[in-house]
């Protein structure tokens, strides 16, 4: 049996790993790098002084057999790859703060549909190949892997930092990539439709004619013709403080769609490590608007809970 100390480390390391997996995507380690990669820059003018690239450094590049254009940032390469600025600022294991530091910012060219000037370009590739070249002169061998290394380093770092801004949400999140894979399964939605949960409010249309809303206050809703079957609060935190605030919160809530429709099915999902003996009690105070109490730590581990949750929304099966 698990110790509360233990279930909060698990919850709590569950939500950082989903946190870092999704920034992984969203950054587009992977897409940027390939796309990179796939440049030949052979047809390219590598002017190493006016790139702030050591003779040195692309001597031994070159000479390990691997190609200059994924490792030294390319002005032509930076004002047509989109977030080709993010990866090499993360291979040369600088962060975004220090570029905003010495007057050159790069959060804005890191954004999807943002592409510097050819000026701005040529200041951020002198700055990150400067640097890029000096750890090159300092390695004993040169290892086409060790780049990826250095880039996971960075960007480790710089979602540790978001992190620690964002602690609250991922529960939620995983919450409902469960239940839009709850609804492939049940068949209520295309086979092939895909669903981005990070997507703020989303209207998910179920081929038997019911919809499920992901939005918030509440979190989840079930309706159909303008009546709600089930209605679901999600507070994942696992801090202690302010959690009487958060039940408080999703008492309101659910209790809002209970005067819309009484015959709903209202649930509360809280942390159970967050969970205290007064909050327990004004849940309990409250049981004509909030029905049913499941803790996030019940569906993650416990199947038969969760099959009883998704019943209870009438998404069994």
């Amino acid at each position: 049996m698990q110790s509360n100390k233990q279930r909060a480390w698990a919850l709590d390391q569950l939500q950082k790993s989903l946190f870092f997996h999704q920034r992984l995507h969203e950054w587009g380690l992977i897409s940027v790098a390939q796309e990179i990669e796939e440049i030949s820059g052979e047809s390219l003018n590598w002017d190493l002084q006016q790139l702030g690239i050591s003779d040195f450094a692309w001597n031994r590049l070159v000479h390990s057999g691997i190609k200059p254009i994924i490792v030294f940032a390319h002005p032509t390469v930076l004002t047509t790859v989109e977030k080709a600025v993010s990866y090499y600022r993360m291979l040369s294991m600088v962060s975004q703060k220090s570029m905003n530091q010495i007057g050159i910012p790069t959060t804005k060219y890191e954004q999807s549909e943002n592409l510097p000037s050819l000026e701005a370009s040529l200041n951020i590739a002198r700055r990150v190949n400067s640097l890029i070249s000096t750890l090159i002169e300092s390695e004993t061998i040169i290892e086409r892997r060790e780049f990826d290394i250095w880039r996971g380093m960075a960007a480790g770092s710089q979602a540790q930092g978001s992190w620690q801004n964002r602690k609250g949400d991922q529960i939620e999140a995983l919450l409902r990539q469960d239940l839009v894979s709850q609804l492939h399964k049940l068949q209520l939605l295309e086979s092939n439709q895909t669903v981005d949960v990070s997507t703020r409010v989303l209207e998910l249309p179920l081929l038997d004619g019911r919809t499920v809303r992901l939005g918030s206050e509440p979190d989840i809703l079930v309706y159909s013709d303008f009546r709600i079957h089930a209605a679901v609060e999600v507070k994942g935190g696992i801090d202690t403080a302010g959690v009487l605030e958060r039940v408080g919160a999703a008492i309101k809530s659910l209790s809002r769609a209970k005067d819309e429709s009484p015959g709903a099915i209202t649930i509360l999902i809280m942390s159970a490590v967050s969970m205290s003996d007064q909050a327990k009690r004004d849940i309990e105070s409250n049981k004509a608007n909030v029905n049913y109490l499941f803790t996030v730590e019940d569906i993650i581990e416990d199947s038969d809970l969760k099959q009883r949750y998704y019943s209870l929304m009438g998404l069994g099966g």
